[in-house]
């Protein structure tokens, strides 16, 4: 008996540690009282069915507990059971994270859904903008992150401190940035101030910014200085070659040592383009699913593509080619001076609209969508997207009654597969409506209410040029904005389908 007692406290004991969470679950009665009594919270809104908010928890776990000894606390709350507290905060799809500085602060997440970047991006979050170093500390501080920005300023260079400043506050979730105005320290470091070094664990180790203090000219030298000259894409790295602002080069290989030797061959290319063109290596064996997305075939490698990434335009190399340094030097030239025409994935255009939605495919879209004399309500969707399936109806009931309206030749309601047809549109999760009213096609009105033929009604009516409104024979049951199922732009791996 007295060895059943031991097993069973054992057994107790074991659960009890597999079930230790460093990630704090809070309920409306205790999450204004537990957010304001800590500098800094994570917290991700979430749904226990959601496909992604599975995906993540790992990872927020692995966080937490790095997280755990620099005291920066990762929360979660169910939505499901907390609707009103998810509500309260705008939560519209999950997961949805966001930083919290006590109740008044209260900004989204912008960082990846890996471990290191979640533990990386908090803990940018939680320094100051500028953090003072001496001799003493700027050691540790160059180790911060992959990459962090110094700059040595005498302390009456008011103007150089305070552009520094500007620069520090805007990129402070990309970078950590430190500053020094001890002379001996600059020197030590080999600068004269007023400069910047951005220190680095790759490439060449730093570089150095020694131009006029200006923050635009900062701002450019750090993030070319920050990105590796043949880096790798990745589910760490994605976003940011998305978010650089100039053109990506793909270079995709199925294996580590061709990816290498392929980088290797590019560099001189890189190097010619660098600040121009990002380049950077993918595993087509992970991430190979990608290459469609690029207008390449997905199972055809190794294969080379340059992605204009501020307009969505995609430029494949020919893949039935090798990829020489000669062939990639004339491909990237012609691409850069402006004479390449961009690669367009589009289905046919339909024969005849069949039912009441408007089918728009790539080669219809300007046609259609920026018909600059209607207002153009349209839903990017995805065929496999079960939210995209339950709107269905509802959309072509829409449809039909602006079709057998006075404004039927005056709204249009449409429809696009994103997934087969290159839009030039940023679409984040699916379904995605937006509205493009006549005369003001480039200020297009994102929808985020809820999915009933109704309010859609109103959407079109408040934000269209002609305030069309149509009534509808019996009213719809009022439903809470529904959620999106995220879009599948960034690369992902074939076989579970993670987003990269």
């Amino acid at each position: 008996m007295h060895t059943v007692k031991n097993l069973a406290f054992g057994l107790l004991a074991a659960a009890a540690v597999a079930s230790a969470s460093d990630v704090v679950q809070l309920k409306k009665d205790n999450f204004n009282e537990f957010v304001s009594s800590n500098d800094i919270v994570l917290a991700e809104f979430f749904a226990p069915w959601c496909g992604h908010c599975k995906a993540l928890a790992p990872e927020y776990e692995e966080a937490a507990t790095s997280l755990k000894e620099k005291n920066i606390k990762l929360v979660k709350v169910d939505c499901t059971e907390e609707s009103d507290l998810c509500q309260s905060f705008g939560v519209e799809g999950y997961p949805t994270l966001k930083v919290f500085r006590g109740l008044d602060n209260i900004v989204p997440y912008k960082g990846q859904r890996k471990a290191n970047a979640i533990t990386s991006y908090m803990i940018k979050q939680s320094l100051p903008a500028v953090s003072i170093l001496t001799k003493d500390t700027l050691e540790d501080f160059k180790k911060a992150d992959k990459v962090v920005l110094v700059a040595y300023i005498d302390a009456a260079d008011k103007a150089s401190n305070e552009t520094f400043s500007e620069v520090a506050d805007k990129l402070r979730d990309n970078y950590p940035f430190g500053a020094s105005s001890d002379a001996a320290l600059a020197e030590a470091e080999g600068v004269t101030p007023p400069a910047i070094v951005l220190y680095k664990d790759f490439d060449e180790g730093k570089s150095v910014f020694t131009d006029k203090f200006d923050a635009a000219a900062i701002e450019k030298f750090a993030k070319t200085a920050a990105t590796p000259l043949i880096g790798e894409v990745g589910p760490e790295t994605y976003s940011d070659y998305m978010d650089a602002g100039i053109p990506l080069a793909y270079i995709f290989a199925e294996t580590a040592e061709e990816r290498q030797e392929l980088g290797d061959l590019l560099k001189p290319i890189a190097q010619a383009h660098k600040g121009v063109i990002n380049f950077a290596t993918i595993d087509a064996k992970a991430f190979g699913a990608h290459a469609g997305n690029l207008n390449l075939k997905a199972d055809q490698f190794p294969a080379f593509a340059i992605q204009e990434t501020a307009k969505n335009q995609k430029f494949p190399f020919d893949q039935d080619k090798e990829i020489t340094v000669d062939a990639i030097k004339a491909f990237v030239e012609e691409f850069v001076s402006g004479k390449m025409e961009p690669s367009v994935k589009s289905e046919p255009i339909p024969e005849t609209q069949e039912g009441p939605v408007t089918v728009v495919v790539a080669k219809s879209y300007n046609d259609i969508v920026l018909d600059d004399t209607k207002d153009v309500l349209i839903e990017f969707y995805a065929p496999w997207c079960g939210h995209c399936k339950a709107l269905a109806p509802k959309y072509d009931d829409l449809a039909s009654l602006y079709a057998t309206s006075e404004f039927k030749d005056k709204v249009v309601i449409a429809k696009v597969d994103a997934t087969a047809n290159d839009v030039p549109d940023e679409i984040q999760g699916f379904p995605t409506i937006k509205l493009y009213p006549a005369g003001a096609k480039e200020e297009p009105v994102t929808y985020s209410g809820a999915r009933t033929v109704e309010d859609l009604i109103k959407f079109i009516a408040e934000n269209g040029k002609y305030k069309a409104s149509v009534s509808e024979e019996a009213e719809e049951t009022p439903v809470a904005p529904a959620a999106t199922e995220e879009a599948t732009a960034a690369p992902a791996a074939e076989d579970d389908h993670d987003e990269l």
